[in-house]
């Protein structure tokens, strides 16, 4: 799949990710790109803390597809949901995915978002620049019902932590503080920041995407 710009052309990035959360984020200012999911083994290294986790994945992503790309930059992103420190992937089943929303339940998380830009440049020279983006959330206190109803709904099924930010997971949450963005699982702050680093400052598109 492929957001081109109008009038066709070339992308301007490769989006190393299947979410479609984060292709909506980049459509939305106006970055056409290509879809090409990365497949990297996202088990944890011993004592790997969530920061540096989800930016070596990222990294990793953004390099299996710049080896099948045809000098096009790519993006690659991870995000992870960790309470005190402990990780929360996604849910195997609609019974843990109950269990983790508890215990987020009027509770302060974090939520990391790793982002990296890989390219080559005219010298063939690979390129990778990454950084994180944390944020913090805090959920409204809520009982077994509540997060058994939400989990029926099906949306926290594919998502660390076991809840979606920008659909119906946002009636659990009380605060945020930091780049919603991030929590979502691409953080616009870092992207352009990223993109300034290997001389492709982000530029306001002609007409607002969409519209």
């Amino acid at each position: 799949m492929t957001e081109r710009p109008r009038g066709g052309g070339r992308p301007h990035l490769i989006l190393a990710s299947a979410s479609p959360r984060r292709s909506e984020i980049l459509r939305g200012l106006g970055l056409s790109h290509q879809i090409r999911p990365a497949h990297v083994d996202e088990t944890p290294l011993a004592d790997e803390s969530p920061s540096s986790l989800t930016e070596r994945l990222a990294r990793a992503k953004a390099m299996a597809v710049l080896a099948h790309t045809e000098g096009v930059p790519v993006v690659g992103g991870d995000t992870v949901v960790a309470l005190d420190g402990e990780i929360l992937g996604k849910p195997v089943d609609a019974d843990q995915a109950v269990a983790m929303l508890l215990q987020l339940s009027g509770r302060d998380h974090h939520v990391y978002s790793g982002l990296a830009l890989a390219m080559v440049s005219p010298e063939e020279d690979v390129r990778v620049v990454s950084g994180v983006q944390a944020t913090r959330v805090r959920f409204r206190p809520f009982d077994a019902e509540v997060a058994a109803a939400y989990v029926a709904t099906g949306e926290p099924m594919d998502k660390a932590g076991a809840y979606g930010i920008q659909g119906l997971g946002a009636v659990l949450v009380e605060e945020i503080q930091g780049d919603h963005s991030g929590v979502v699982g691409l953080p616009i702050s870092l992207l352009v920041r990223l993109l300034g680093e290997v001389g492709m400052p982000y530029r306001f598109p002609a007409s607002v995407p969409g519209g």
